[in-house]
């Protein structure tokens, strides 16, 4: 069941209002119940005062008959009053003492007493008389009931609890109105929303005019959508890319299938078409098993069966698998550095290869690439520097997108379908790394950094390693970077 936050808050204030409402009157009934019972205490404290003066001053018999006239002359006709005078001598008492429970002291020497048959307590307070004349010392006990005061507290108590059980429906309702007032920007909020469309995907929140509070949330809330546009935006272009370029080695494979089939062929000129059907077919198992790597490398995909190795040994170790490559594009090369780390050594290689390739289709023949090893704030960094043309900053930010490619690098499309450096991207975050781009002084450095401690923690299943490099026609790999 959906819950209405605007009850909910009414639902709260009004508690919260029975509780202080209800301490507030708790309060003021004991201070109120405080204030009768001292003016009772002190009403009877003087009453026994004078009936103490009283007895006092019957020395005898014939005295103590003017003191009982007395204490019955103060004795209201209501019997508001009770007084009693308990002696060791018969002769000198009056009245009869009051049967019934004590409920507890209210003061010093004051009890509450609850008589036998009384739905009232009555208050008792007593004094001993010394002794005078023929009297002995005597004991004054005075009392009164306290119906008035009981009443008088029941009724305010019942007024109380009716105006706290008002006051609180009173502040619910209110705070029914308040909160609907006060999340009306949260309404409007949750409107904008409503209207969002994957066909108005620039549409944002509207948060300059609300509380500080919703502020953030819409702010946070078009970051989100923001994100989710350019992912969108990215995912709409590689569709695109990933459409061109399959188009371009299913086309070819039509063409020279029709070609071949519109009339008689010797065998050699059939085994000349399927081998170069069989390059474009190496082409997209190329390009489908390196959109099968990324993509679980998207899920978040972890490096696995990781070893310490030497970097600068794997290095060299693609260095000679690429010795022909660079033999024909003339480049000589000069590793420097060495770190150890903990890699899976068959994508750290990938990912070198895919360097070294993008460093030759770059680079003038007869000139002189660089790798540089070297540790960095608890990774390292492997770097592939060669001297170039610089890089704008918009290529540098793009650079290691899928199927990005330099505008001159579209010349040899047919060998380079733009997934290398992404790929080198996406092994470097499998292994708890990064990717850069530098550009100055006449050269371009391309790279990559990993864990030295093997990164976050291995997935429980092995990645997929892309395809190791093809020799094409030009004596280079055929899946390369941009």
């Amino acid at each position: 069941m959906k819950r209405s936050i605007s009850l909910r808050l009414s639902a709260m204030f009004a508690a919260v209002s029975l509780i202080v409402f209800t301490l507030t009157g708790t309060g003021l009934f004991l201070l109120m119940q405080n204030q009768l019972f001292n003016e009772l205490r002190e009403t009877l404290d003087t009453r026994a005062r004078i009936a103490s003066l009283i007895v006092s001053h019957a020395p005898d018999v014939k005295k103590w008959a003017f003191v009982q006239e007395k204490l019955r002359d103060l004795s209201p006709a209501d019997s508001r009053m009770h007084y009693y005078v308990e002696g060791p001598d018969p002769r000198f008492r009056f009245g009869a003492p009051i049967a019934g429970k004590v409920n507890g002291d209210v003061g010093p020497n004051h009890q509450l007493v609850r008589p036998t048959g009384c739905n009232y307590d009555v208050i008792v307070t007593s004094i001993m008389v010394p002794a005078s004349g023929d009297r002995p010392e005597v004991k004054l006990v005075v009392s009164s009931d306290c119906v008035r005061t009981e009443s008088m507290l029941r009724r305010f108590g019942i007024a109380l609890g009716v105006l706290i059980a008002l006051s609180t429906i009173a502040v619910a309702l209110l705070s029914r109105a308040v909160t609907r007032f006060g999340l009306a920007p949260l309404t409007r909020l949750s409107r904008e929303a409503a209207q969002l469309s994957p066909s108005n995907r620039r549409q944002r929140l509207h948060s300059g005019e609300l509380p500080e509070e919703l502020h953030e949330l819409a702010t946070s809330f078009n970051g989100a959508l923001e994100r989710l546009d350019k992912a969108y935006e990215r995912l709409e272009s590689f569709n695109a890319d990933v459409a061109h370029e399959l188009r371009t080695p299913v086309s070819i494979l039509i063409g020279q299938t029709q070609v071949a089939l519109t009339r008689d062929r010797s065998v050699e000129q059939l085994q000349q078409t399927l081998q170069s059907n069989l390059e474009e077919f190496e082409r997209l198992r190329v390009i489908v098993n390196d959109m099968l790597f990324l993509s679980r490398s998207d899920r978040g995909e972890r490096a696995t069966e990781l070893s310490e190795v030497s970097l600068r040994c794997e290095v060299e170790r693609m260095l000679e698998f690429l010795d022909m490559p660079l033999e024909e594009a003339q480049l000589k090369v000069e590793v420097q550095g060495d770190a150890r780390a903990w890699v899976n050594t068959s994508l750290i290689g990938r990912a070198v290869s895919n360097l070294f390739v993008n460093a030759i289709q770059h680079s003038s023949p007869g000139t002189l690439l660089q790798v540089t090893i070297a540790p960095q704030d608890g990774h390292v960094e492997i770097a592939v520097s060669n001297p170039g043309e610089p890089l704008d900053p918009d290529v540098r930010e793009h650079i290691f997108d899928r199927f990005y490619r330099i505008q001159e690098a579209r010349s040899n499309s047919h060998e380079n379908h733009g997934l290398g450096l992404s790929i080198v991207k996406a092994v470097a975050e499998m292994h708890g790394g990064s990717v850069f781009v530098r550009s100055a002084n006449g050269i371009n450095t391309f790279g990559f950094s990993v864990s030295a401690q093997g990164g976050s923690a291995p997935s429980a299943n092995a990645p997929v390693v892309p395809e190791p490099p093809r020799q094409g026609r030009a004596g280079l790999p055929m899946h390369v970077s941009s």
